[in-house]
């Protein structure tokens, strides 16, 4: 059995056991209710309402309360230099059909569980993960920083100790006197030319 249900000035065919999402309804998340806007019951005999089917009821239980992804809008005239870019992010209302009520008093019912999910708490959780490993991530680059610092150290003091000992080899080596100049032949043609 199946009916088409009208919920925020839309239609939807919906059947026992669906997950819908429709506009934002004003019901706290878990909570049952019926829809009785039925404008059509089918499955082994039609029934047309006129606008509305009497007596049939749609049961459904709100499993989330959420926004829709985000909508760009984008305007342009062109030659113009006119350009507008905006974003909207639509509420909705996820529903679980637990039960369709024909006109007659025959019901369908789901076998299955609806899934209530809070967002808010799941969005919250979502940060918290988040926060938490960027933590250990810092922490971690912390110590190795820490680590690397203490390395570098003491390659500087070994470094240090190196350059001690170069220094005085070299100064050893300076003690001595140093060679005369060579004067060369091309200098001494320079100077006589000046003359």
């Amino acid at each position: 059995m199946y009916a088409i249900i009208r919920t925020g000035g839309k239609q939807y065919k919906v059947q026992a056991g669906d997950v819908l999402q429709v506009e934002k309804l004003d019901q706290k998340l878990g909570a049952e209710f019926n829809i009785t806007e039925v404008l059509l019951v089918g499955g082994e005999s039609t029934v047309i309402g006129a606008p509305l089917v009497k007596g049939a009821l749609v049961t459904v239980v709100v499993t989330k309360q959420a926004k829709a992804r985000k909508v760009l809008i984008f305007k342009k005239k062109r030659r113009k230099g006119y350009r507008r870019l905006k974003s909207h992010r639509q509420e909705f209302t996820e529903l679980f059909i637990k039960s369709v009520t024909g006109a007659d008093g025959k019901v369908a019912k789901s076998d299955a569980t609806p899934n209530v999910q809070d967002m808010a708490a799941v969005r919250e959780e979502r940060i918290l993960t988040k926060q938490a490993t960027r933590r250990e991530r810092i922490e971690g680059q912390i110590g190795q920083g820490r680590a690397n610092k203490a390395k570098a150290g003491a390659e500087a003091v070994k470094a240090k100790k190196t350059a001690k000992k170069a220094v005085k080899k070299v100064a050893k080596k300076t003690t001595k006197k140093p060679a005369a100049k060579k004067v060369t032949k091309k200098k001494v043609a320079k100077k006589a030319t000046k003359k």
